[in-house]
Order: C-alpha cells, then sequence, then structure tokens
C-alpha cells in the first residue's frame, strides 16, 4: 500500500485556489483504500469543518516563526536550496510533520514552495505561467514580483516528480519555459468546485443583491488582467443599441476596485452596472442561474474556472479566444479577442437579444461539463498517482 500526503496551505476563501484544494481534497478522498492511505496536512484550522466530509487522518502543521524568518533570510541570500532542503527538517515544524509522515508522495494543489523546501516526492500544480507571457500586467511583474514567480516556477520543476497542468496549452508553456521533460507533466484539466451544484437559496438572497430582472454577469476579482474596464466599455458601447443592459459584477472591493468604478461613472453608466462586492460560494449558483450570460474578458490563462460553473449551472457564456481557453470550452461558448472592446460588444449583443443561441450554449455547455467532473478528474488523479509511485519502484 502507497502512502499519498495532500498538503493544503491555502487560505479559506482565497479564491479560485481555494476551490481547487476542496476539488483535490475529494480527489485524495476516493483513492482506493485497498491501495492506497492518505494523510492531510494543514496550516489554517479554518479547514477543519471542511474535512468532516471525509474519513481522512488529517494532522495540523504549525508555520513556525522561526523557521519561516530562516527560510526567508536563506532566499534574500540566494543561498544554495538544495542545502536548504537538507536542514530545514531539523528546526521547521512544517517540514519535520512532512518527512513524519513518510508519504511515497506528496501533492501540493496551490504550487507551494513546500514541494521543494521541504525534501519529499512532490506532484505539484502550476495554475499559469503569466508572468512569463504576460508580463504587461503589474500584478505578476511590478515590485519584484516577476522575478519572485520566475525563481518559484524554476525550483518547482527543477525539484518536483511531476508538475499538474490544466490544457495542453499549460504543458506547453511549462516545457518551452523550463525545460522540463514531457515525461514529468501530466494534464488534469479543471473541473467545477462542488458548491456549484447546489440548488440551496438563502431566504434573504433577493433583499441581499436586489438583482436586475436581466444581466450579464462577471465573477472576479478586480486585477488589471481580469479586464473589467475592457467589458465595462463594451456595455457603454452597447447601451444605445441595448437600453436595457445591465452588467453584475461580483468581487471584492480590492485591486482595481475603485477604476473600475470610476470609469462606470465617466461613462455615466451608473444606472447599467452593479457592483456586488464579496459574494459567498454558497449564493454563486443562483447568480448563474439568473443571469443572461457569463461573459469573461480575461487576457489570463490558459484556462479558468467561471465557464465552468457556467455550463453546471447552465448560463450561456462568452469568453475570451486565448491561450488554453478554446481547447476548456470547445465549441460550447462563444470567443472574442479580449483586446477588442468592439468583439466583446458584438457577443454581448447576441447573447443579450438571440434567445435561440442561449438555448444552444446552455445545452453544449451542460453537455460539455457532464463528459468531465469530479468523477473523471478523481480517476484521471488516481492514474497520476499510481504511474509516479510505480516509477517510484526502480
Amino acid at each position: 500500500m502507497k502512502k499519498i500526503g495532500l498538503f493544503i496551505e491555502s487560505e479559506p476563501f482565497s479564491g479560485g485556489m481555494f476551490q481547487y484544494n476542496q476539488v483535490m481534497l475529494n480527489a485524495v478522498s476516493a483513492l482506493p483504500k485497498d491501495k492506497f492511505s492518505v494523510v492531510v496536512v494543514y496550516t489554517s484550522g479554518l479547514w477543519v469543518k471542511y474535512f468532516e466530509a471525509y474519513d481522512l487522518k488529517t494532522v495540523f502543521a504549525q508555520s513556525g516563526f522561526l523557521g519561516g524568518a530562516l527560510g526567508y533570510a536563506w532566499r534574500l541570500l540566494g543561498l544554495p536550496k538544495g542545502v536548504w532542503r537538507q536542514i530545514c527538517p531539523y528546526f521547521h515544524p512544517i517540514a519535520k510533520t512532512l518527512l513524519r509522515e513518510k508519504c511515497d508522495l506528496w501533492i501540493f494543489p496551490s504550487i507551494d514552495a513546500w514541494s521543494y523546501q521541504a525534501p519529499v516526492p512532490a506532484l505539484v500544480s502550476i495554475y499559469d505561467l503569466m508572468h512569463r507571457y504576460e508580463r504587461r500586467f503589474p500584478e505578476v511583474s511590478a515590485k519584484g514580483e516577476f522575478e519572485r514567480r520566475e525563481k518559484h516556477h524554476k525550483n518547482i520543476c527543477k525539484w518536483a516528480k511531476g508538475v499538474l497542468v490544466d490544457s495542453k496549452v499549460g504543458k506547453q508553456q511549462v516545457m518551452e519555459s523550463y525545460g522540463l521533460e514531457e515525461s514529468r507533466i501530466f494534464l488534469l484539466p479543471y473541473i467545477a468546485p462542488g458548491y456549484i451544484h447546489s440548488h440551496k437559496v438563502s431566504n434573504d438572497f433577493d433583499l441581499r443583491y436586489n438583482l436586475p430582472k436581466k444581466f450579464i454577469f462577471y465573477p472576479a476579482q478586480f486585477w488589471e488582467h481580469k479586464n473589467h474596464k475592457g467589458l465595462i466599455s463594451a456595455v457603454g458601447r452597447s447601451i444605445p443599441v441595448i437600453q436595457d443592459l445591465k452588467l453584475v459584477l461580483a468581487g471584492s472591493k480590492k485591486n482595481g476596485y475603485d477604476s473600475a468604478k470610476k470609469l462606470v461613472k465617466e461613462l455615466k453608466i451608473e444606472n447599467h452596472v452593479l457592483f456586488l462586492g464579496y459574494v459567498p460560494d454558497e449564493d454563486m449558483p443562483e447568480l448563474y442561474r439568473r443571469a443572461r450570460a457569463l461573459v469573461m474578458p480575461t487576457f489570463f490563462g490558459p484556462t479558468n474556472i467561471p465557464p465552468l460553473e457556467a455550463f453546471v449551472v447552465g448560463c450561456p457564456v462568452a469568453i475570451s479566444g486565448i491561450y488554453g481557453i478554446p481547447e476548456q470550452v470547445g465549441d460550447a461558448a462563444l470567443l472574442f479577442n479580449p483586446g477588442s472592446i468592439d468583439e466583446i460588444a458584438g457577443c454581448i449583443r447576441r447573447l443579450w437579444t438571440d434567445d435561440e443561441l442561449c438555448a444552444e450554449l446552455i445545452k453544449k455547455g451542460k453537455h460539455r461539463a457532464s463528459r468531465w467532473g469530479q468523477k473523471q478528474f478523481n480517476e484521471q488523479l488516481k492514474e497520476i498517482i499510481q504511474q509516479i509511485v510505480d516509477e517510484g519502484k526502480d
């Protein structure tokens, strides 16, 4: 029997990373009990309630101030990572915990630095390399962020037993960026998080959100690369033709939130754009159900979670046709150039006015979601794990 570890260091409510950790938690819990034993190590007590649904061994690991300070100093000085891997288990509580469990493979779903700081066999998820491919955006390049991400991903690719990517485009980007051999890269496409399948609606939902009867929906943090301004501009350009057009935006009031609000005011379309702020997971399915369509003009990929959520719920989708997104959505979504306000506006107008088109997209989206969900994700992860641990027998 092989022992598999799952390391969870992300905080709940940390966006897509939190959702992906939940998907991975479900997947490791589904591993055959006669072939695998599983342990979950976590660093935030907020995860405890999420473990209640699973019969899994869980271990809380203290972060440790001294170990963290020494690690930070080591990175600043640029000292060899190989030496750090050998000495940190002597004083850092997280490294001690990981080694004490003696796992045949550790899964790190949060692109975690412990995948290479601790001398353990690691399978690590890489979400994207947009610091290389979209360096124009400050959130992945400014104030040393590019250098930090570059060093981080290089270390992952150097030390990991395997790397998980979401698409063929993601696989190609890892290979061309860091020279990682193809045999160490494993394709595991994203799925919609479990909460999106819920049909529960809170009693005060209408009171809290006061939604328009018909609206375009975009749930995303207000980073520049999410391109809220492009979408807002497209809505402003469409209003003379569609006078009842409404846009609803969900996302915490930080990063580029203020500049997005300012653009709405400059375009004088305050009555057409509703900012909801942060929306808890349990309310997201109903927002998708009530939306006329999801329109997502992101500049980042390779793929994204919102179109998968929309497919499950039955919400038509229009999204940027870049990187691995066409591979992800197939013929179940309208595609546009996120840099073209006219193309975004054109998709909005089609979705707003064409009932037959929306019905067709809903049908295709649901079909696509039915072919790749948690069951298929779990099975493919099991096969990847088996392949890696079998190779470790040599």
